[in-house]
């Protein structure tokens, strides 16, 4: 994650009165599902920024659990977690040292003993969110990183990254640096019960002027039939992106892969949005990072993709409504989402209200695309800042109701048995809804969590409405507020797996 101004070769401006026929429609097509039942609502948590260097493991965890319960708050239903930022590690891994960002030196320890994705993963699984682990794959040493721990990758095998710039890079060309990749995956998501394994936009290292990719040794040496080093270059991301894949679907069926890139794929030939690339004019994933998201989405190799679409409405070289509608027209094949910069969108002039920022205007947007499926927040601390009142209109609006995670039926569309014997019972002085799991022998069968569904008194029992799900929740019971007389209502209870495909509702007694 980075300021993408800095990649854009032309000025940015913003256009406040310029607003298109096709962003009214958009707008029309928004009001028609204001709640949709199923959407992803991620937010990244970051750790180059330091927000955790100089406090206590206690400290940490008070300041993350207090985000966790504002995030969950205002909706959030996926946390992508960053637990590897350069060959190191906010886990207790068994291959990498611990990250300076985590300790203030790379290879110390927390001074308790504390490891922060394992208690993550509990954090977010007792408020009813997913936790995805965020990794970066190439990045092995950035400025700020004076010294190496002993047993950081590039101390053992100094032969295997090269330095482009300020930064150490685990060389893509080399087997041995995606085995090595690999190993780290399997590790953790053998080790840790998280929901997904998430890659951002880091794969070549973005362009510097005038500084070539120190690389062409390895392909002279092993060009592998390719006659172009950047299709070289790209087989080399593409290997290791589909390796990921095949481990993931070895090993943890359930565990979903995303990866978010830059949001844009290339600029257009022509000008204008087409297959080949949106009308754009800055940094291209293809041709500059050497990362080819539209094969991976075509092979299957990915199972969802949050394009960091930071740039505001009316940017003249990467239009937010220009990028949106070409992600939508040409990356459908897998779940789409939105990566929202917060900041950056309570700073624009909304095109229809100059006294508004623009963040309506962009949700709406992004709700009117029938391939969108929800959206991502850079940053969590952002979003808990509440600057502009974003995280209000997340509250209030756009995440009113919870919203179930997006189906992924192409790794599995069985749905688990239905709850059994959901009841309503009143037990020194709190009244709590209660239900057993149902029974399953395989693991994607398993109920992982539960919707309870509200209903007044003669409401149709619909549970397609979201705005009749009470919550969702992984525990077996629920207690209600006993100040809106819960005996008043109908309750009914689904059960969702892994991958929230949902039974059948049961009605409570």
């Amino acid at each position: 994650m980075r300021n993408r101004t800095l990649h854009l070769f032309l000025p940015f401006f913003i256009l406040l009165f310029n607003l298109s026929s096709c962003t009214e429609s958009a707008l029309m097509q928004a009001q028609g599902n204001p709640h949709p039942k199923r959407e992803f609502r991620g937010a990244w948590i970051q750790c180059v920024n330091g927000q955790y260097l100089g406090k206590s493991p206690a400290e940490l965890r008070q300041m993350l659990s207090s985000q966790l319960d504002v995030l969950h708050g205002a909706g959030i239903n996926a946390i992508l977690f960053q637990v590897r930022a350069e060959g190191d590690a906010l886990y207790k891994s068994s291959y990498e040292p611990w990250s300076r960002y985590l300790t203030g030196q790379q290879g110390v320890a927390p001074s308790d003993g504390w490891d922060p994705l394992a208690w993550m993963v509990d954090q977010c699984h007792a408020r009813g969110m997913e936790l995805h682990a965020w990794i970066n794959p190439y990045r092995a040493k950035t400025k700020g990183t004076r010294e190496l721990a002993p047993n950081h990758y590039c101390v053992k095998h100094p032969d295997r990254y090269f330095q482009y710039g300020d930064l150490y890079i685990f060389n893509p060309a080399l087997e041995s640096n995606r085995m090595y990749t690999c190993m780290v995956i399997e590790d953790i998501i053998t080790r840790y019960d998280v929901d997904g394994l998430h890659m951002d936009d880091y794969f070549y290292p973005y362009p510097e002027n005038g500084m070539p990719m120190p690389d062409k040794s390895f392909y002279d040496a092993d060009p592998r039939g390719f006659s172009d080093i950047n299709d070289w270059r790209r087989d080399n991301v593409n290997m290791l992106i589909r390796d990921i894949h095949q481990l993931i679907r070895r090993e943890r069926p359930w565990v979903k892969f995303g990866i978010s890139p830059f949001g844009i794929y290339r600029n257009s030939p022509t000008g204008e949005n087409c297959k080949e690339g949106s009308a754009t004019n800055g940094t291209q994933n293809y041709d500059d990072l050497y990362a080819d998201v539209v094969l991976w989405q075509d092979k299957g190799w990915v199972d969802y993709l949050i394009p960091q679409i930071y740039w505001n409405l009316g940017t003249k070289v990467a239009d937010y409504e220009v990028l949106c509608n070409w992600w939508n027209d040409y990356c459908g094949k897998r779940p789409l989402y939105i990566g929202q910069d917060v900041e950056r969108t309570v700073k624009g002039i909304d095109p229809i209200d100059p006294n508004s920022h623009q963040m309506r205007t962009k949700y709406d947007i992004q709700r009117s695309l029938p391939n969108v499926k929800g959206s991502c927040q850079w940053y969590a601390a952002a979003v808990v800042n509440n600057p502009g009142n974003y995280r209000t209109v997340l509250e209030k609006e756009y995440h009113r109701y919870p919203a179930l995670q997006p189906e992924m039926r192409f790794i599995d569309s069985k749905a688990p048995s239905k709850p059994k014997k959901p009841r309503v019972k009143l037990s020194n002085g709190l009244v709590t809804l209660e239900w057993k799991a149902p029974k399953a022998k395989k693991e994607m069968d398993k109920a992982a969590g539960y919707v309870v569904y509200r209903f007044a008194k003669g409401e149709k029992h619909d549970t397609n409405n979201a705005e009749n799900i009470l919550a969702i929740t992984r525990s077996c019971s629920l207690t209600l507020d006993s100040r809106e007389n819960p005996f008043g209502y109908t309750y009914m209870v689904s059960a969702l797996d892994r991958l929230h495909n949902e039974s059948k509702a049961v009605k409570a007694k």
